[in-house]
């Protein structure tokens, strides 16, 4: 049941995730991926260190600051970085479709490292789930913008960073608290983002962004980001890597739907045929196959205990 309940709060986060790459695809025409990066998440720690220091949860101790300085610069200032100079080159749902392909580099990379075992049950579900999202965007493929290879390529380097992040940021987050270690990550990342852009002059330019572009901004910084890493952070604290990514699936969905929204694309019935592939691909990953039953000396079942 717990492992139930950290998919669907990845669920949750992965679907808000993909409304983060319709809006970063509206912005960074005109803001510097460094400077977007910068108040994105300076704005996002920001809003979640008042919850942290309220709830007084435990901070890593010793060494453990030592993996939250190196992951929290991997996921928040380096494949960040990489997330918003891909939308330099693609769409918002071509880029996610890319992103949601997290799942399997997760388990590839999970398995060369022993760190999960590789079943054909979650295998079957990661590939079931990604298939979906091809169904779900497919038409839009053919509308991607001349050179977007490059930004499928950018983007794929950066989901190779993320899936480091799944893997082994969860035996740390289980010797604190998912909040504790995402927020004091996310100050890393944060203040990481915010010197680059300082150096490279780009907040010197906030100043000229349109009103659209801070609502956009501030919905990232204050809503989508905080909520949506918070629920992701609280799924790997309760299923595996895996199962966490498997539910990236649902990132490109998210971002065709408020595209849809945004600028009144229609959602058709591939996206429909895509949601259902999506949600059966992660059932499949996240169901459990029933252990072997044990048997005493005698070869008999032991009576369950009720």
């Amino acid at each position: 049941m717990s492992e139930r309940i950290g998919v669907l709060a990845a669920l949750l986060s992965s679907t808000l995730g993909g409304t983060v790459a319709a809006t970063t695809r509206f912005v960074v025409a005109d803001v510097d991926p460094l400077t977007l990066g910068a108040l994105r998440f300076g704005g996002a720690f920001l809003t979640l260190l008042p919850f942290v220091l309220a709830l007084r949860q435990p901070w890593p101790r010793g060494r453990d600051w030592l993996a939250v300085v190196l992951l929290g610069g991997v996921y928040f200032c380096v494949y960040q970085v990489l997330y918003n100079f891909a939308f330099v080159y693609t769409t918002a749902a071509h880029g996610s479709m890319i992103g949601a392909t997290l799942a399997l580099m997760t388990m590839v990379v999970a398995a060369l490292f022993g760190v999960e075992r590789l079943s054909g049950r979650k295998s079957a579900g990661v590939l079931v789930a990604t298939g979906g999202v091809v169904i779900a965007i497919g038409a839009d493929l053919a509308a991607a913008p001349q050179g977007a290879w490059r930004g499928d390529l950018i983007m794929l380097a950066g989901i190779f960073c993320w899936a480091c992040y799944n893997i082994w940021s969860r035996p740390f987050i289980a010797r604190s608290a998912p909040l504790t270690f995402l927020v004091g990550g996310m100050g890393v990342g944060a203040a990481g983002l915010v010197a680059l852009a300082a150096w490279r002059g780009g907040l010197g330019g906030a100043a000229a962004f349109s009103t659209g572009q801070w609502i956009a901004i501030g919905y990232m910084a204050l809503v989508a980001t905080p909520v949506a890493l918070w629920l992701w952070i609280f799924a790997l604290n309760r299923a595996t890597p895996t199962r966490v990514a498997s539910t990236m699936a649902m990132h490109p969905v998210g971002a065709s739907i408020l595209a849809a929204i945004i600028v009144g694309e229609p959602i058709g019935l591939n996206l429909g045929l895509g949601v259902i592939a999506v949600l059966a691909g992660i059932w499949i990953a996240t169901r459990e196959g029933r252990p072997p039953e044990q048997k005493n000396e005698q070869g008999q079942s032991p009576a369950r205990i009720a």
